[in-house]
């Protein structure tokens, strides 16, 4: 049975302010001819269809038209809630869109139910927000890890009264070992975020979404990636899907399947005059590109400059030479940091101490809170 893996469409997402939603259809028309040129049996979306909760109507129409474009194929579609997407605006008519082969799976209360597709039990884990699966689940320990090794518990029962059946699971996760990208929304708020490969042993696959870069945990466990480029840290990514042979005996083989690209990113670092002059950078002049000067002092009309060269220029940014501390935009000095690490050092420049143990645990118990709301809504 052969399987197309796919992930984090973001869905009404732009490139810092760029409209994608072309590049997107390009990509639905892509992903419809791969699915014709391979023979696929069925297409696997692992998440963050939409890049907000509330997607703007013409990506809602896109995926709409997607959709009913793989159905009059008589492709069947499995697909889960990511962390981005409103669980009950994606599982409207879900019931019904089963009776045409498409399967949405965005509540943790179906978890350990598969689709059954020609002998293969496909199992959707939709993005599980610890705080919302601990009591329901009646969860000892709290975090990601919690919620997912109880959620596998659940297809493993399930997959036990099924002997000799092959099977695949569809999870939105960060799985530890990954290589996240600037694009991916923190959820480590609802616990610590990393989760072990291992908590998948059992299965024949695992076709994750969350992180946008493809990635190869094992021959079994794999992220597919975002297919477009979401962020200037995924300017070497190569975008796309994973094509997946399951073998009758559960022996599993794996090609991918390279997107089309909209527009090529690329980084330049350097003083202006240099960049502006220099014959090696006339390969990226089409690209979008992400710029940092050094000039030791900050040149007038940069941007514009820039353009006149290299009109798709993005994102600028200064480094000075001969600073010890170079200047680092806001994006960049708070990029590794949670929004509750953020909140902490919010109360330790109004109070000139850093939260104590009562405070931090306040503070991480309102960010929880506002994200039970946040799933909940």
């Amino acid at each position: 049975m052969r399987f197309l893996h796919t992930s984090d469409w973001h869905l009404g997402r732009a490139f810092h302010r760029e409209d994608l939603l072309g590049a997107q259809a390009a990509f639905a028309d892509h992903l419809l001819a791969t699915v014709r040129d391979e023979r696929v049996d069925c297409v696997l979306v692992s998440g963050d269809v939409y890049d907000r909760a509330l997607p703007p109507v013409d990506a809602v129409r896109l995926f709409d038209e997607t959709l009913a474009r793989l159905a009059a194929r008589d492709v069947r579609v499995v697909l889960i809630a990511g962390n981005h997407d409103s669980t009950r605006r994606l599982g409207f008519g879900s019931a019904l869109m089963d009776a045409a082969g498409v399967h949405v799976r965005t509540s943790f209360a179906a978890v350990g139910e598969p689709v059954v597709i020609d002998g293969v039990a496909v199992y959707g884990v939709p993005y599980l927000e610890p705080e919302l699966v601990r009591a329901p689940w009646e969860l000892d320990e709290r975090g990601h890890t919690a919620a997912l090794t109880e959620a596998m518990r659940r297809v493993r029962a399930d997959l036990a009264t099924r002997p000799g059946t092959r099977s695949v699971v569809l999870a939105h996760a960060f799985v530890t070992g990954g290589e996240a990208s600037d694009s991916e929304r923190d959820i480590s708020v609802g616990g610590a975020a990393h989760v072990p490969a291992s908590v998948f042993d059992g299965v024949d696959y695992a076709a994750l979404g969350h992180l946008h870069g493809r990635q190869r945990m094992t021959d079994r466990v794999r992220y597919s990636g975002s297919p477009l480029a979401y962020s200037f840290s995924e300017t070497r990514h190569v975008k796309g899907s994973w094509l997946v042979d399951l073998a009758a005996d559960g022996t599993v083989s794996a090609e991918f399947a390279e997107a089309p690209v909209p527009r090529r990113l690329a980084r330049l670092h350097g003083d202006l005059d240099d960049l502006l002059a220099d014959p090696r950078h006339d390969a990226v002049e089409d690209h979008w590109l992400q710029v940092t000067l050094t000039d030791p002092d900050r040149p007038s009309a940069a941007m514009e400059r820039l353009r006149r060269r290299f009109p798709h220029t993005l994102v600028l940014a200064y480094e000075p030479r001969g600073t010890d501390r170079p200047h680092r935009s806001w994006t960049e000095r708070t990029r590794e940091r949670s929004p509750l690490d953020l909140a902490g050092d919010f109360v330790t420049e109004v109070t000139g101490a850093v939260p104590a143990p009562r405070e931090a645990a306040l503070l991480h118990e309102a960010f929880e809170d506002v994200r039970a709301k946040e799933a909940r809504a």
